[in-house]
């Protein structure tokens, strides 16, 4: 089966956390050592691939850690690694410890990174989407998306009790500077009565008349915002309402960064299982500079180019069932 003759594969991830990543790290670790090859932990993403912070990693390396949020292999942006020369340094960090191929974790630019870094010196890359965004083409969804979401789910099911106690409208921000899709699922679960997002725009007036019409016996209203929203974030919005509707009683809640912590959802276990075992087997398969991914619930491979050059298209029908259900 190791068509590409590799013996020894480093991993890592990079960028923004995400719930399932230590479960992709495991399913790397145990694919590889199943199939007789060494395992290579890279810590901090490409800082630690810069200055050697490798680390060998053996079955009890990755014991207990399917359940835990946050990655054991820490990660960091890196600037250096933009650089011609933080790249060579890397490169030949990469082979003093002997790492013939890498698995990536990560989103959008820990795999423009490491398209750069093939085009360069040609050392074998695979990726998995890890990302709570869920926003790259070639997956339905990333590892951390379903945990980002019920955290998200289980934090407006508690707004929503406090809200209904006190008559109030509650606008809720959640992660999504580019992507409204968590914003977008976490709105239609959570029964909210409107959900703005960065792909379409915000008309505000069709927002405060949406409020002004929506029914006079609702006791609670939430509006759900990602934080990269054209109106300004969930402060702005408040602002505007509060203006209009001075005698409602309005309530600002960022949930930032809980929605990236926690232990992974089922979903995220056995999403980033699968994908760890098939990055280590399309890596002795001899395939290269791809993400991959599930779709329709199959294994799928999206070249690096493709899947950092797109986001996904906003589901019309999410949209539109978000404004049949908030009536």
């Amino acid at each position: 089966m190791n068509k590409a003759n590799i013996k020894n594969i480093g991993v890592f991830t990079s960028g923004g956390d995400s719930p399932g990543m230590n479960a992709a790290i495991r399913a790397v670790v145990r694919t590889g050592l199943y199939y007789d090859l060494k395992v290579t932990g890279i810590y901090r993403g490409y800082d630690g691939m810069i200055s050697g912070d490798f680390h060998l990693m053996e079955r009890k390396s990755v014991a207990n850690i399917i359940q835990r949020g946050g990655t054991i292999l820490k990660t960091a942006r890196s600037e250096e690694f933009r650089t011609a020369e933080g790249r060579k340094k890397a490169y030949e960090q990469l082979k003093k410890h002997n790492v013939d191929a890498i698995v990536a974790i990560g989103g959008d630019g820990t795999f423009t990174g490491a398209n750069i870094f093939y085009d360069e010196y040609k050392v074998p890359v695979i990726g998995l989407p890890g990302t709570i965004d869920n926003d790259l083409i070639g997956t339905d969804f990333t590892i951390g998306y379903d945990t980002a979401i019920n955290t998200v789910i289980d934090a407006v099911d508690k707004i929503r009790d406090t809200a209904e106690s006190h008559d109030r409208l509650f606008i809720v921000e959640v992660m999504g500077r580019d992507s409204g899709l968590i914003a977008l699922r976490s709105g239609i679960g959570t029964g909210a009565e409107a959900i703005l997002i960065p792909e379409t725009k915000t008309d505000i007036k069709a927002l405060l008349c949406r409020l002004e019409t929506s029914r006079k016996d609702k006791s609670s209203k939430i509006i759900i915002v990602a934080e990269g929203d054209d109106a300004g974030g969930a402060f702005e919005i408040a602002k505007v309402v509060k203006e209009k509707f001075p005698g409602t009683d309005t309530r600002v809640s960022i949930l930032g960064h809980i929605q990236r912590g926690g232990p992974p959802s089922c979903m995220d276990r056995v999403l980033a299982s699968r994908l760890g075992v098939a990055a280590v087997e399309s890596l002795m398969e001899g395939r290269n500079r791809e993400m991959i991914g599930i779709v329709n619930g199959k294994i799928h491979f999206t070249p690096f180019g493709n899947a950092i050059k797109h986001n996904p298209e906003v589901n019309p029908e999410l949209l539109k069932i978000v404004e049949i259900l908030s009536l």
